[in-house]
């Protein structure tokens, strides 16, 4: 058996597929600090046979989490001397242009635990400057009176020669092995000083709470007699195992989100759609992300806590593209100080949670805002709903503010949140370069199927695919994925000067490390798989484009070849190519997949054709601009395959509802998805 879990900010999902192919959901409620004991109670829930999983895959939000709340270990850096700053100088090219007022981010680490040796490489990775064992000795002195808990070294440089850093890592072993220690060369090999030595500070930073976190999962796992090969998604859309997550736990900084959009990007091609917006609404926040020709876009331009206003912390590692907001289910409806009504990004989260839920909950959410104007019933909710207390949270906080009714203040909250999703989805599509209209929307998540119909018909989007299961969706993600490894390795030269020798040998060196590395974890040689991929710009650019190149030995042919793919996708990104001028390669990236056997999707065969068996009744829905609606509400479970309904209509499961606009039609496919004809020309 095997068995996905996903822990959200508000609630924890599982999904899991037996020896016959069928498919089985749970899900619980997050329970932060100790995730791991939502874990197993959401596994205890689903009521499978705990010593019958074979496969165990994790996606968690612990290490992002620990990241934004600033709860990770006191950190020190080691590296060249007259570096110490590069954390505090950061780029030059601020977010907020014209703020006199602008701040740069406080660094993770302060400046009286950034220390440097003396120690120097040049570009080439030459040696002019030998390391300072001495200096070495006192600094790691230091640290220790210093009472720190975890060690970055990033050295100028090691990205091409990493003997120094080496030498570092193997001293403090010897003389403090109990602290957690990562060198830059370990975590990425791409140029860059600032953003690797930010990459390497803020693994360094979680990786105790990662080590702690995956140790105490896997205890409980044992205690529960679970035997069970183990992987934690990762950022890359693969899955990597507990150990090595464990080493460079910075790759899980996106692990519960991506598994989602790679799963929508496998339901597309299981139904032959090839361009997918994937779309997920949990409690917290809302994500998406733009699949183009069945291609999942994966950088290492990543950061945290970056906005309109913040540089926010780079992270060189590949994370799949994805916007991510602040409005779920649990985001808070407030006032401004300007008077106007915003919704996010602060969350009611699990604990108090919407009023609804009748735990504390004092400020109204989303979540309350789709109930009160009928697009949730109080019946799916685990906690018994007292409506009257949520008419009262909208009544008081919103509605008397702008002198509107319940319900129309209800409505407003609900087209807030919509706008700051679809602005989300506008900056994945329309503002690079894509016709909405080209693509079809996977929606999921527990609140995804809700606001993905009205969202599409405003994008432009003709089709909405509702998943089964999908408010566990990311969850089915993760049972379909492979193990992966990236490996990205600055290489700087130009085309027309390039050793061709020399370039198929960096090629293998790469896919022998990749080899390696899959061997340590039990993966046979015969089912890796390797993609390569080439990060290309004309001379004199600063930014590149990343260009799928042949997976073979390259040829003066392959390179005419590749040159011409990096002029078409720059035309595409850019709107132009530059003809007969020099170009260059900086990066060299191979993706390494461990191929892994994965769940067969079963037909449907269940449920009525005919609707009308599924009615479980007729209740009253607001509409903007219909207002109260006698709308007919259908149970998933029972609407069989082909079958038709008509908007307005509201289709029930017991951890999601999809709500239907007036105008719109919906049909469920052989695989048992919904299927919405948005009513786009």
């Amino acid at each position: 058996m095997r068995v996905a879990t996903d822990i959200g900010g508000t609630f924890t999902d599982l999904v899991y597929v037996n020896e016959d192919g069928e498919i089985g959901v749970a899900k619980s409620h997050t329970t932060p600090p100790n995730f791991e004991k939502g874990v197993i109670d959401v596994i205890e829930k689903s009521g499978i046979d705990q010593t019958a999983i074979q496969t165990f895959i994790h996606g968690t939000t612990v290490i992002i989490n620990a990241l934004t709340e600033r709860k990770g270990v006191k950190t020190g850096l080691i590296t060249t001397k007259g570096f110490r700053d590069v954390l505090e100088i950061a780029r030059g090219n601020r977010p907020d242009l014209f703020n006199v007022r602008y701040q740069k981010p406080a660094p993770f680490v302060e400046r009286h635990l950034r220390q440097e040796v003396e120690e120097r490489l040049n570009y080439k990775g030459e040696v002019l400057a030998p390391l300072n064992i001495e200096q070495l000795k006192n600094t790691i002195e230091y640290f220790q009176k210093e009472g720190v808990e975890a060690l970055a070294v990033s050295y100028l440089h090691s990205y091409v020669n990493p003997i120094h850093e080496m030498e570092t890592v193997e001293l403090i072993k010897q003389l403090w092995p109990e602290v957690a220690v990562t060198a830059s060369n370990d975590v990425t090999k791409e140029w860059r000083e600032y953003e690797r030595t930010s990459t390497t500070v803020l693994n360094s930073y979680v990786k105790p709470i990662a080590a702690t976190y995956v140790n105490r999962l896997h205890n409980k796992l044992v205690e529960n007699k679970t035997d069970s090969q183990n992987y934690i998604m990762q950022s890359n859309g693969g899955t990597t195992t507990f150990n090595s997550a464990k080493q460079t736990p910075i790759n899980m900084v996106e692990s519960g989100p991506v598994a989602g959009i790679y799963g929508a990007a496998v339901l597309g091609e299981i139904l032959g759609e090839k361009n997918i917006i994937a779309f997920d609404i949990g409690g917290t926040t809302a994500k998406c992300s733009l699949i183009n020709q069945g291609e999942v876009k994966v950088s290492t331009d990543y950061f945290i806590e970056k906005n309109e206003r913040n540089a926010g912390y780079p992270i060189k590692v590949p994370v799949v593209d994805i916007v991510e907001i602040g409005n779920g289910g649990g985001s808070i409806a407030w006032i401004d100080g300007a008077g106007s009504l915003k919704v996010g990004p602060q969350s009611a989260g699990a604990l108090p949670g919407p009023v609804a839920y009748g735990q504390g909950g004092t400020e109204p959410t989303t979540t309350d805002a789709n109930l009160v104007t009928g697009r949730l019933s109080p019946e799916n909710f685990d906690y018994k709903v007292d409506l009257d207390k949520v008419k009262a949270a909208i009544k008081e906080k919103v509605a008397d503010h702008f002198g509107l009714s319940v319900e129309e203040a209800a409505l407003g909250i609900i087209r807030i949140a919509n706008s700051n999703m679809l602005n989300a989805l506008k900056l994945i599509s329309i503002r690079k370069g894509h016709n909405p209209r080209e693509f079809s929307l996977v929606a999921f998540g527990g609140g995804g199927s809700m606001h993905a119909p009205a969202l599409a018909k405003e994008l432009g989007v003709k089709k909405v695919i509702v998943p089964v299961a999908s408010s566990v969706f990311s969850a089915w993600g993760m049972l379909m994925t492979d193990l992966r490894h990236d490996y990205i390795k600055t290489y700087i030269r130009r085309f027309n000067q390039v050793d061709l020798t020399e370039l198929n040998q960096e090629w293998n060196s790469l896919e022998t490390q990749a080899l390696q590395q899959f061997k340590e974890e039990g993966m046979e040689e015969t089912n890796v798989l390797f993609t390569r991929f080439a990060d290309i710009r004309y001379l004199g650019q600063e930014h590149t484009v990343k260009v799928p190149v042949p997976n073979r030995e390259w040829t003066v042919e392959i390179i005419s070849e590749v040159i011409e793919r990096f002029g078409n996708l720059h035309e595409q990104h850019y709107t132009f190519k530059l003809e007969g001028t020099a170009t260059e390669i900086v990066n060299l990236h191979l993706t390494a997949f461990g191929k892994v056997v994965k769940p067969q999707i079963k037909k449907f065969e269940s449920g009525s054709s005919n609707p009308e068996d599924a009615l479980k009744e007729i209740r009253p829905v607001y509409f903007e601009g219909n207002g109260w609606v006698n709308t007919k509400v259908y149970n998933r479970d029972i609407l069989g395959k082909d079958v038709q309904v008509a908007g307005p209509a509201i289709v029930e499961e017991s951890t999601a509802s999809t709500v239907l606009y007036p105008g719109q039609s919906l049909s469920v496919d052989q695989f048992g998805n919904l299927i919405i004809d948005t009513e786009v020309e």
